[in-house]
């Protein structure tokens, strides 16, 4: 299916790896002209070389951190009118929240609520002058089947998602659609560093933790990131305008509710 994307611009954070990288990587095959950011430069500068190996064009890269003012600005000077903007950011450490400060709420809040939300409050106008925008808000299955141990996801994103329903139905009439997507456990660093904070917790070795939560998914394995990448792609067609203020599970079927 040809999505429609050819030509358009796309900002996607924190897509030096995992989840945004594989978002950044669908969107590239459409012909999306890429601007990606992350912290890390040596890792992202692989990425948009990886990316360009494979589609024949190199995306824009920036190196910031866009929680703060300073990286949405780099990355809003790059690319200030993008049709499309996919939020992401690494999540919080998980820990029990008797342990956890103001200051560890206030880093959570500023990388998964109010970061995206000060990027969509400076792209979304634009989009509705334009007729046409695509906003996806990488969140987590934990915003739908919170997380004893992920506390600080739980709550940040959950904000966002809040935040985003509000929103959403007040543009759709501009072509603009908001939706969130809501992973569940794929094959990623993040992954990997919950499941050893989960057997360090428990006294567990990390292997049987891991072949344990592997096992207890109804697919019996875990997400690849390309699958998320090509669900990403597809909410920010052109075909899918008529879907906004959704929270959509990738999970395997792991959450087990009707809705």
């Amino acid at each position: 299916m040809d999505l429609g994307l050819k030509g358009r611009k796309a900002v996607v954070c924190a897509a030096s790896q995992g989840l945004g990288k594989a978002s950044a990587m669908a969107l590239a095959r459409e012909g999306v002209e890429l601007f990606i950011a992350a912290r890390r430069r040596e890792v992202l500068e692989a990425t948009a070389d990886e990316i360009a190996k494979l589609t024949g064009s190199r995306p824009n890269t920036i190196a910031a951190d866009v929680t703060t003012n300073e990286g949405r600005d780099a990355l809003l000077s790059a690319c200030p009118a993008p049709d499309i903007l996919i939020n992401n950011a690494g999540g919080p450490p998980p820990g029990d929240f008797r342990k956890l400060e103001r200051d560890d709420w206030i880093k959570a809040l500023d990388g998964n609520m109010l970061a995206p939300i000060a990027l969509i409050k400076a792209t979304l106008d634009g989009m509705i002058e334009r007729r046409f925008g695509r906003i996806v808000n990488v969140t987590s299955h934990a915003v739908k089947a919170p997380v004893a141990m992920l506390a600080l996801s739980n709550g940040a994103r959950t904000g966002l998602t809040g935040f985003i329903a509000g929103l959403c139905r007040s543009v759709a009439e501009h072509n603009v659609t908001i939706n969130n997507l809501l992973p569940g456990t794929f094959d990623t660093d993040r992954l990997k560093s919950n499941l050893a904070a989960l057997a360090k917790n428990t006294s567990r070795d990390a292997a049987e933790v891991t072949e344990e939560i592997r096992m207890a998914n109804p697919t019996k394995r875990f997400g690849q990131p390309h699958e998320f990448g090509a669900a990403c792609a597809f909410l920010c067609s052109a075909q899918a305008g008529y879907i906004t203020g959704q929270n959509i599970l990738i999970d395997g079927g792991a959450y087990p509710g009707t809705f």
